[in-house]
């Protein structure tokens, strides 16, 4: 089997699953450990909190389970295939259309419309018909009148419920967010959690949340708390 040919995900294995996971980073003549043996595994349909204090490595886990970073011990898999041993181009290929992501601050490209930002995966994977599933779930976030907008004219929670859309779109069966209500005020936010969650009960979706918004952390199946880039018990 090739790279450029995705495998059948195993019904058997843990959606996502990290064994002893470890990022070292150099800082001048020390090198500063950012996590430290860290393992998890959440199931197919599942949600997982990533809960801690600043600077405790939530975001870096995060990073290396999504395959944005690499880490220098252990390893990542999705649906029972290892990832975090492939190539660069073989990597963005897995993740296409397989996982979908969700920013505090929305990562939305500002000369493009709610639309176009919600066709954009769809577009880069080749679907004919991407401008119908963007209307579509853009529709299901509650964004049916605002599809020209630019992001610049929607509201935080406006660009926040685009940026779901977008995740959503092309089915991934992996959801990451990271402070998906950072940035937004207590009544937004929870309106964003309640979306979130729906999305992830009618998609059977797994999702995997970094936040310090107890509401948030309390609605996952799991939660894993970090300290000092180790688990804490």
């Amino acid at each position: 089997m090739t790279d450029s040919t995705p495998p059948t995900p195993s019904l058997a294995a843990p959606a996502l699953a990290a064994h002893a996971l470890t990022r070292i980073v150099p800082l001048g003549e020390r090198r500063l450990t950012l996590l430290d043996d860290v393992s998890l595994s959440v199931a197919t349909g599942e949600s997982l909190a990533i809960v801690g204090a600043s600077g405790s490595g939530k975001t870096t886990l995060l990073g290396l389970l999504a395959g944005l970073d690499r880490p220098d011990g252990g390893s990542v898999a999705w649906h029972g295939e290892t990832v975090s041993t492939l190539s660069e181009d073989a990597l963005a290929k897995r993740r296409q259309g397989a996982v979908g992501f969700v920013f505090q601050s929305f990562q939305l490209l500002p000369a493009l419309t709610a639309l176009e930002n919600v066709m954009l995966p769809l577009e880069l994977a080749g679907a004919d018909d991407a401008e119908a599933r963007a209307r579509d779930w853009l529709r299901r976030v509650g964004l049916a009148e605002r599809l020209d907008h630019l992001p610049r004219q929607l509201s935080g929670g406006e660009q926040q419920r685009v940026a779901i859309a977008r995740a959503f779109v092309a089915a991934p069966r992996i959801v990451f967010a990271d402070e998906p209500t950072g940035n937004l005020d207590t009544a937004t936010g929870a309106e964003i959690i309640e979306l979130m969650f729906s999305l992830n009960r009618a998609q059977g979706t797994t999702l995997v949340l970094v936040t310090h918004d107890a509401e948030l952390a309390a609605r996952c199946d799991h939660m894993v708390r970090l300290a000092h880039g180790k688990v804490q018990a």
